[in-house]
């Protein structure tokens, strides 16, 4: 699978199916999960679904979706990040997820400027945002490391939690 984006520490590629015990390793994990709304997965059969009928879909539908983040030192796959277009709101969303032992290093803000010019240059957006729960506070650093800038506290499609909101234009993006 070709690399979608490279930095000096990270591959970004496509999921394949053959990922989902590292999808399972994290989607599983309490501590990737406890803020992210998302039900633990139980199962390789729901990290398998979460591959075909999530991931493969949105690449089909919208050409673009959440990326395998392969950590090169370790040749691991340790989460996920990238775009998501969210119909519900017709917005894309950068958002991450890596595996604990690999938080504080600054992969995910390595990466998260590289997938707004991404986003901006390969697949012609003009926004993107991120959300994150304002007790967050490593994912709430990383939107503003990569360029975001908080601009709302608001809820999620009516349900009644708060949540920082995030955006960047493309107008405003330094390259």
């Amino acid at each position: 699978m070709n690399p979608i984006i490279e930095t000096e520490r990270i591959i970004l590629r496509e999921f394949i199916e053959s990922d989902f015990e590292a999808v399972f390793e994290f989607n599983s994990n309490p501590e990737v999960q406890k803020y992210t709304g998302d039900v633990i997965l139980e199962s390789y059969e729901q990290a398998k679904k979460t591959i075909t009928d999530v991931w493969f879909e949105d690449y089909k539908k919208y050409g673009y979706g959440r990326w395998a983040v392969i950590y090169k030192p370790d040749n691991k796959l340790i989460g996920f990040a990238g775009l998501k277009y969210l119909p519900e709101l017709d917005e894309t969303d950068l958002g991450y997820r890596i595996l604990p032992e690999y938080w504080g290093k600054g992969l995910m803000t390595e990466i998260g400027r590289e997938i707004l010019k991404y986003g901006f240059d390969n697949l012609g957006l003009n926004r993107i945002f991120g959300i994150a729960e304002p007790e967050n506070i490593g994912s709430c650093k990383v939107l503003e490391k990569s360029g975001l800038v908080f601009y709302k506290v608001d809820e999620y499609i009516g349900d009644g939690e708060s949540y920082n909101w995030y955006k960047i234009e493309k107008l405003n993006f330094e390259r």
